[in-house]
């Protein structure tokens, strides 16, 4: 491994950095959508302090995974497998295995909880009249706990971390850069956290719209832990897409008031 003083003047170093700075943030907005969604079940008052929470816990795994390399690349090797029960080959035995890691594992449950998740708020949102639940006296919607939402954004930042680490290592093995990268796409995520969140919060459209992506995160990571690779590219393209549309509808919804009020 170079030491700092090297990494610092060699031009590639640098735009590792820069590459994974960006893939990092990239990464991070999950994390954060969930984040959000999360703490505006919150009351007012406690919403901006789950959220540095959430981030600062966020930050602490991922530089604690970073501690341990060795164990994170290790949880990338296969600790059982299951015969697939599909045509058998001549030998006779089956023709493919599907071996799973801890890594793996950690996706699927990820996954199922994100999934969970999603689809108990969109339930919520849709049936707010069948939720279960303490609700909020002046909105009527369902709040929670501030210790369950802690837990549950702990539970999603070590899903989130691990994917994030992995990430990381498999862009470069210089682990200054990895460790700046992590600590400046956190702070990209704490000075984003509270704006994204009030947007969130202020445009049920979007709400909606930011749990479909937590559906579609959860499924992408539920196939990814059974070995289905689908480029992110495509997942955050979809995304970007879709936030455009609704951006469209959502300045289409505002010159039509505009118009409906009519001239002053």
């Amino acid at each position: 491994m170079q030491s700092v003083s090297v990494l610092l003047t060699d031009p590639a170093a640098w735009m590792a950095l820069l590459t994974l700075i960006v893939m990092e943030v990239v990464l991070g907005i999950d994390n954060l959508v969930f984040i959000s969604i999360l703490s505006n079940k919150l009351p007012e008052a406690q919403r901006a302090k789950a959220r540095r929470v959430g981030i600062a816990l966020a930050l602490i795994m991922r530089l604690a995974l970073l501690s341990t390399l060795a164990f994170i690349v290790g949880l990338t090797q296969p600790v059982f497998s299951l015969p697939w029960t599909g045509p058998i080959g001549q030998d006779g035995h089956p023709t493919f295995e599907l071996s799973f890691s801890w890594r793996d594992l950690i996706l699927i449950a990820g996954g199922l909880f994100l999934v969970w998740k999603a689809t108990t708020e969109i339930h919520e949102k849709t049936a707010p009249g069948e939720t279960h639940g303490v609700m909020d006296a002046k909105s009527g919607a369902a709040v929670t706990s501030f210790g369950a939402a802690i837990v549950q954004i702990l539970l999603l930042d070590l899903v989130f971390s691990v994917d994030s680490i992995l990430t990381a290592v498999g862009m470069t093995d210089h682990l200054p850069i990895m460790v700046t990268a992590v600590i400046v796409a956190v702070g990209v995520m704490l000075l984003a956290a509270n704006p994204l969140a009030e947007f969130i919060n202020n445009n049920p459209t979007v709400v909606m719209l930011a749990l479909g992506f937590l559906l579609m995160i959860g499924a992408v990571l539920i196939a990814d832990g059974f070995g289905v690779h689908v480029p992110k590219g495509y997942i955050y393209a979809a995304m970007a897409f879709s936030g455009l549309v609704e951006g469209l509808n959502m300045a289409a919804r505002a010159a039509s008031r505009k118009r409906d009020k009519g001239p002053q």
